[in-house]
């Protein structure tokens, strides 16, 4: 049988939105995928919700693919999303409508079972605890009243839509990588134990779920990637077997090339061992090869049956917050910095707790104004609005222009706002599988039940040894790691992860070596006293770690600038480490 095209066109809510434009007019697919939902992104559909309960969905969506419903329908191609969010159900329905409306026939159907807020309460008297992923608390020691509880669902309710024929599936929480291996095993007919075919769809999946970061995007080699302006989105071609090529439309922006592809491999894993309520992904099998231009085979996957538990996505309002960004100018930066923090500090309203950051570093000698600037960013945070209001921190900083430090202002442009936020905390629990009612309901009424796969219980992730200490090369030069390595990173939950990869064979012993944990923690002195996970993933030349607890307990809540640690591959890039000479003799500078 012959590979199922499956094409990418979103990766998050406010991704490009000419990218359903673009798929269409690109190269021919079978389906197409779109992923809007990050972690907090339901919690914000929820409160929209709450609001009109016709809502809670990605309501632009709906506007995306008008006007390309005729060539859905004459094409034959299969849409996939969960830009059904908190509310599918009414995502269908308004889609049947538009479709109507447009004079197109279209079968739409949903998925639904994966909003259990509802259900807490039946939960929690069955003994259900929900305990946290990271601390193993049950939910009921939160403290807070949950606003969001949607239950991440497998591929299979979307593979039994399809095979009822349905044009369009909406969901709401499934599994990122489950958007492409619904279509798989539906395209394939597998088995709902053909693992190792699974795995290399969940593989593909996680490859091609965040769009265009398969093809250049957030990419530390950008600057050799072409035509980056606007760079395409990717395309996972699925074999019977569960291997794929990831590529992308002909002459579109961006590139798929080997490192694009692990990047994405490394992207917000806990390990080795990839969890989805569909298979256990053993991610140390995979290998990448070069398949041709813009071409990258992605095979080996290997993969086991699942947990018996799936990951439940709360969410509860803890709070508001406030932020402004305030700069200070060269010289005595330490000073400045110093008396700002005791001034805005001082006679805070009780409740208020205030984090203070100084971004960046003034140049010694600066050739602009700009060079000599540091920027300092004012959080506030209290448990309800009225201290803040009460503190009034724009008064509290247009204050001390005459009685603080010289060099001091706000941007002019963007003036200080005293507007607060709500401050959202996030709880990764833990559910059994059977206690989730998935189910797929299609455009006739009927309602069919999605029974969870056989499972097996956790297999703890595998334990790397610390490399041994070894003499350094004769010839070494310190260096930024960047120079000869490239790293991704990003968030699960309260923990970021990072993957750190070399792309010249010759360099893995030397990366190997050089990024034990002990050399992490001085590398990242904000990681210095946390619990860190390291493992090796030798067919890709790359070291991974997990970095417990350095997002506080999600990226919505904590105080930090980079909330969901984005950036921590690129800070740990900009290290300098000794290299060997031979390792920087070969790099273009």
């Amino acid at each position: 049988m012959t590979a199922v095209r499956i094409a990418n066109f979103s990766g998050y809510l406010g991704d490009r939105y000419t990218a359903i434009d673009e798929a269409i007019s690109g190269d021919p697919v079978d389906v197409l995928i779109g992923d809007y939902l990050a972690e907090v992104t339901l919690a914000a559909l929820a409160t929209g919700y709450r609001r009109d309960p016709e809502r809670g969905y990605v309501e632009y969506f709906v506007d995306q693919i008008r006007p390309h419903l005729a060539a859905i329908a004459r094409r034959g191609v299969k849409v996939v999303t969960n830009a059904g969010g908190f509310h599918p159900a009414a995502l269908a329905e308004k889609l049947r409508k538009v479709a109507a409306d447009e004079g197109v026939s279209l079968r739409i159907a949903h998925v639904e079972g994966d909003n259990v807020l509802s259900r807490l309460g039946e939960y929690a008297d069955a003994g259900h605890r929900l305990e946290n992923l990271d601390t193993s608390e049950p939910l009921a020691s939160w403290g807070h009243e949950p606003l969001a509880a949607n239950a991440y669902l497998g591929g299979w309710g979307i593979a039994a839509a399809l095979a009822e024929g349905a044009d369009i599936v909406v969901c709401g929480r499934v599994a990122d990588a489950s958007l492409v291996t619904g279509p798989a095993a539906w395209w394939h007919g597998w088995a709902i134990d053909d693992w190792d075919a699974l795995a290399g769809a969940v593989t593909a999946g996680h490859v091609i779920e965040c769009g265009s970061q398969a093809v250049g995007g957030n990419f530390s080699g950008f600057t050799r990637i072409p035509d980056m302006l606007v760079p395409g989105f990717p395309i996972a071609e699925v074999a019977a077997d569960g291997s794929s090529v990831i590529t992308k439309h002909a002459g579109h922006g961006g590139a798929v090339t080997v490192d694009t592809v692990t990047a994405q491999l490394v992207y917000e894993i806990q390990g080795p061992h990839y969890l989805n309520p569909d298979v256990t992904v053993h991610l140390d099998t995979v290998r990448l090869a070069v398949a041709g231009p813009d071409r990258v085979a992605v095979t080996g996957a290997t993969g086991s049956p699942p947990p018996p538990t799936t990951k439940v996505a709360v969410f509860a309002a803890i709070g508001h917050t406030l932020v402004n960004t305030v700069y200070v100018t060269a010289p005595d930066v330490d000073a400045k910095v110093a008396l700002l923090r005791a001034q805005i500090t001082r006679d805070l309203p009780e409740g208020v707790e205030l984090d203070i950051t100084r971004l960046g570093t003034a140049a010694t000698d600066p050739v602009t104004q700009w060079d000599a600037t540091v920027a300092l960013r004012v959080m506030v945070v209290a448990a309800t609005p009225e201290p803040l209001a009460k503190l009034n921190l724009p008064a509290r900083l247009g204050s001390l222009y005459l009685q603080s430090i010289p060099g001091f202002y706000h941007d002019g442009g963007a003036g200080l706002t005293g507007r607060s936020r709500p401050r959202i905390d996030y709880w990764p629990a833990l559910l059994p599988m059977s206690a989730v009612a998935h189910r797929v309901v299609l455009d006739d009424g009927r309602a069919l039940p999605i029974a969870p796969p056989p499972s097996a219980p956790v297999r703890p992730q595998p334990v790397h040894p610390e490399p041994a200490e070894r003499p350094l090369p004769d010839r070494v030069r310190k260096a930024p790691l960047g120079a000869v390595a490239y790293a991704r990173s990003g968030d699960k939950g309260g923990n970021s992860n990072v993957g750190v990869w070399v792309p010249d064979e010759r360099a893995w012993p030397w990366l190997r070596q050089a990024l034990s944990t002990a050399e992490l923690r001085k590398l990242l002195p904000e990681a210095a006293e946390l619990d860190i996970v390291r493992h090796e993933f030798p067919h890709l030349r790359a070291v991974h770690f997990v970095l417990r607890g350095m997002l506080g307990t999600g990226g919505s809540a904590n105080l930090r600038a980079d909330q969901v640690g984005k950036a921590v591959g690129e800070y740990l890039r900009a290290k300098h480490v000794p290299i060997p000479e031979e390792l920087l003799d070969d790099v273009a500078h």
